[in-house]
């Protein structure tokens, strides 16, 4: 099974002996397993403010320790982990000669299956580059309520317990600190989420960020669409049956606890 190159991803390789207990006390889930045992790890990187940087998958192959980031992201992503290392005995170095394949179903050999949701399927890495890319994610991120970095998640911008990260097996509430976990924790134990993610049906395509109205009130807004539907960001206490975008109509389908 060769699967397809996953797009606009970029690899760098994490040595030394610090590089599990580094990344530990930086990002919000437990990858202290990877130390022991090849394994894939999804997770953010969060400002001291609490607020996303970036989600990223961390991997050990067994030949090596991965970061996967979104592209667009990694070069900014990079700069700040290396701010943090300080004396720690931890090298991150970004490779070219690496490529990320990925498909549907059970994993191939050397594949790990996404920790995000089964309908991802799963994620290799290896020198052996993959097909061009002909499966519809954004149909399967949709269906599932999955966001993707800079589209539905932007720097300094979103909180990740809005957008599903606890659902999605992005954040670990036992694992101790990491940068930002103080205003993460708090959110999940002493408030209760306002706001977040949902899917909505839509009556017509909508411009990506498109405002989501209601009897004149802002209800959030309207991301990645297919099949008739789209992953929307909501304040849940003004969800109407009148809901528009963009001369659309909006329709609530569910939340992200759904």
């Amino acid at each position: 099974m060769i699967g397809e190159t996953a797009t606009n991803r970029h690899l760098a390789t994490v040595t030394g002996k610090d590089a599990i207990t580094f990344l530990q006390g930086l990002l919000t889930n437990d990858v202290l397993p990877l130390g022991q045992a090849p394994g894939l790890v999804w997770a953010a990187f969060l400002s001291p403010q609490g607020k996303y940087l970036a989600d990223l998958f961390v991997v050990n192959t067994g030949a090596a320790l991965l970061l996967d980031l979104p592209a667009g992201l990694a070069e900014d992503v990079l700069k700040r982990l290396s701010m943090y290392r300080l004396r720690a005995d931890v090298q991150i170095t970004p490779t070219t000669d690496l490529f990320v394949t990925r498909g549907l179903g059970g994993s191939p050999e050397g594949g790990f299956a996404d920790p995000r949701h089964p309908a991802l399927g799963w994620r290799r890495y290896g020198t052996a580059c993959g097909t061009p890319p002909r499966i519809d994610w954004d149909s399967l991120r949709v269906a599932n309520l999955i966001p993707e970095a800079t589209v539905e998640l932007i720097p300094n911008d979103s909180y990740i317990l809005e957008w599903g990260f606890e659902r999605l097996h992005g954040v670990d509430f036992r694992k101790g600190c990491y940068v930002g976990q103080e205003v993460t924790a708090r959110m999940k134990h002493k408030t209760e989420l306002r706001k977040g993610i949902a899917r909505v049906l839509v009556s017509g395509p909508i411009e990506i960020g498109t405002e989501i109205t209601a009897e004149g009130k802002a209800v959030g807004h309207v991301f990645t669409q297919s099949g008739g539907q789209a992953i929307a960001y909501l304040r849940y206490d003004r969800v109407s049956d009148t809901m528009t975008a963009g001369g659309v109509a909006v329709m609530f389908l569910e939340k992200n606890d759904a």
